[in-house]
C-alpha cells in the first residue's frame, strides 16, 4: 500500500477578499482534521475590515491541519490550513499534529476564557508563552491601604480567610493582562492568591472574580457578630458581580467603519439641510402597488424607502452635479456620470453600506428587485466587499427606530447623504384646512466644498416635490 506523501499535502492560503486588504479574522470552522471536503465547498468564514465572507477550498481531499484558532487576526497570503489531496484518503504514516498542538476550536475545555460581544464569537485566545519576569528574588507586592479596607469589607471586616487555592510561587509576578490586575486591584484580590485558568497560567477576569466570590462568603454566611448598624453600605466596588462592565474588542467592520466616519467628519465640511414633507400620497402608492401587477411590481417588496430612493435618483438626474467626489490629492471634483446608490443597514457587525451598482439606469421594478436583494444579503450578514465599494450618494433610514431625523455623516468619498425619519400622522394644512396627513421629515448632509447651499437645496426640494406627487414616478421610471 503506497503511502501519502508530504507533495500530496497542499496549503490553502488566506486569499485577498477585498482590494488591497492585508488581514482577515478568522470567524468560524467548518471543518475539522479528517474531515473530508471537495472543490468549492466552504470551509471557514473570515471578516475582514469590510464584511464577512466565507472561504471555499479549491480541491480535494482531507482535511490534516487547521493551523490557526477562531479569533485569530491572519495576515494575507498565510496558510491557514493544510489539505491532504491523494486518494482522498486521511494518510496512512503522516498523522496529523498531536492534539495538544491542534489549533482546533475546543469551546467545552475552557469556555470561561472567551469574553461575549456583540456577533457571538469570542476574543481570540492567545497561545502566546510568556517569558518569566527576571528578578527571582522579587517579593509579592504589598497591598495598598485602599486595597487592604475593600479587602476587610468583603470579609466580614474581619481578617481575611487563609487561601483556600494554590498561591503562585513567591519568586514569580502571576501572570495577567493589565485589564485584569487592574481589576484585581479594583477588587482588592491580591494575584498572588488566585488560580489561574487561562492559557500558560494566565489569569482570567473570571479567575479574579471567582476569587471574590470565595473572599466574600464567609461574611454572608457568618451570624455570630452583627454588622453595626453605623456602618454604611458597601460601596458599589464591593459588590461588583461581573455585570457592571463588557468590554468589546473594536476590529473588522467596526473598526474600518469607525476609522471612516471620523475620517469623514474631520476632512470634509458638513452642512445639513431639512425639509418636512407630507407624503400622504406616497403612502397611497405604495398600498397601491403592493401586489399589483399592473406596473410590473407583482412578487416585489414596496416600501416608502422604495419610492423615497427612487425619487433621490430623479433629483440627482436633474442636478447631477450634486453626484461626485472631492480629489484632494489632484484638487479635483470628480463629477460621476453614474449613480451607486449605497444603502446604509446596522448588521450585528456594526454599519456597512452596500450599494446598488447603476441604479440610475433601473426603472422602479428593477430598483424594487435590487433593494430586496441588497437588505436580504446585509441581513445575513454576506454582504461582499465589492457591494460595498464604488457608492457615490447614500441614503440612511433613521425612521424605522422612531426617530425623527438626523444629521448623518457623508460615507467616505461621497458628496450627499439623505437621512428619512419616521413618517407620522400630524395635523397638516391640505388644501386650506387641517387635516391628518402622513408626514416625515428629510435631512440631505452634502460636502460644502463642492455642493454649495444652492444645488443642495434643489436636490432636497426636488426629492420633497417628487414625494408630494410620486405617481410622476411610474412615468419617469
Amino acid at each position: 500500500m503506497t503511502t501519502m506523501t508530504d507533495a500530496s499535502v497542499r496549503e490553502f492560503k488566506m486569499p485577498d477578499v477585498g482590494e488591497g486588504l492585508t488581514e482577515a479574522e478568522i470567524l468560524k470552522w467548518y471543518v475539522r482534521p479528517g474531515d473530508t471536503v471537495t472543490d468549492g465547498q466552504v470551509v471557514c468564514e473570515v471578516e475582514t475590515a469590510k464584511a464577512a465572507v466565507e472561504l471555499p477550498i479549491p480541491y480535494d481531499g482531507v482535511v490534516r491541519e487547521l493551523r490557526f484558532p477562531e479569533g485569530t487576526t491572519v495576515d494575507v497570503g498565510t496558510s491557514i490550513i493544510t489539505v491532504a489531496v491523494a486518494g482522498g484518503a486521511a494518510p496512512a504514516e503522516a498523522p496529523a499534529a498531536p492534539a495538544q498542538e491542534a489549533p482546533r476550536p475546543e469551546p467545552e475545555a475552557k469556555p470561561q476564557t472567551r469574553t461575549p460581544v456583540l456577533v457571538g464569537y469570542g476574543v481570540a485566545v492567545s497561545s502566546t508563552k510568556r517569558r518569566p519576569r527576571r528578578g527571582a528574588e522579587t517579593p509579592a507586592r504589598k497591598p495598598s491601604p485602599a486595597q487592604q479596607g475593600v479587602q476587610a469589607e468583603l470579609n466580614g471586616h474581619g481578617s481575611a480567610p487563609a487561601p483556600t487555592t494554590a498561591a503562585a510561587p513567591a519568586t514569580e509576578r502571576p501572570l495577567a493582562k493589565p485589564p485584569v490586575r487592574k481589576l484585581a486591584k479594583d477588587l482588592g484580590v491580591d494575584l498572588a492568591t488566585v488560580t489561574a485558568s487561562g492559557p500558560d497560567g494566565v489569569i482570567t477576569r473570571e479567575d479574579v472574580h471567582a476569587a471574590v466570590s470565595l473572599t466574600a462568603t464567609p461574611a454572608t454566611t457568618a451570624t455570630s457578630a452583627p454588622a453595626p448598624t453605623a456602618v454604611p453600605a458597601p460601596a458599589p466596588v464591593a459588590t461588583y458581580d461581573g455585570t457592571r462592565e463588557t468590554r468589546i474588542p473594536v476590529k473588522g467592520v467596526r473598526r474600518a467603519t469607525a476609522a471612516a466616519m471620523v475620517g469623514s467628519a474631520f476632512t470634509a465640511p458638513h452642512v445639513t439641510e431639512f425639509v418636512t414633507v407630507d407624503v400622504t400620497r406616497t403612502m397611497k402608492l405604495v398600498e397601491e402597488l403592493k401586489g399589483s401587477d399592473k406596473y410590473g411590481m407583482q412578487g416585489l417588496r414596496v416600501n416608502p424607502l422604495l419610492l423615497i430612493a427612487k425619487a433621490l435618483l430623479v433629483a440627482i438626474k436633474r442636478n447631477p452635479d450634486v453626484n461626485a467626489s472631492w480629489d484632494e490629492a489632484n484638487q479635483e471634483i470628480v463629477l460621476k456620470h453614474y449613480v451607486n446608490l449605497g444603502i446604509a443597514a446596522a448588521t450585528p457587525r456594526g454599519l456597512i453600506v452596500p450599494n446598488i451598482k447603476d441604479a440610475h439606469e433601473k426603472t422602479l421594478p428593477q430598483l424594487a428587485a435590487s433593494l430586496s436583494e441588497l437588505v436580504s444579503t446585509a441581513r445575513e450578514g454576506k454582504t461582499s466587499p465589492a457591494a460595498m465599494q464604488g457608492g457615490t450618494v447614500t441614503m440612511t433610514n433613521v425612521g424605522v427606530f422612531g426617530v425623527d431625523t438626523g444629521t448623518p455623516i457623508l460615507n467616505p468619498g461621497e458628496s450627499a447623504i439623505l437621512a428619512i425619519g419616521a413618517i407620522k400622522l400630524q395635523p397638516w394644512v391640505h388644501k386650506g384646512k387641517v387635516k391628518p396627513r402622513q408626514v416625515t421629515t428629510l435631512a440631505l448632509s452634502f460636502d460644502h466644498r463642492l455642493v454649495d447651499g444652492e444645488l443642495g437645496s434643489k436636490v432636497l426640494a426636488d426629492v420633497a416635490a417628487i414625494l408630494e406627487e410620486p405617481k410622476r414616478l411610474i412615468t419617469w421610471g
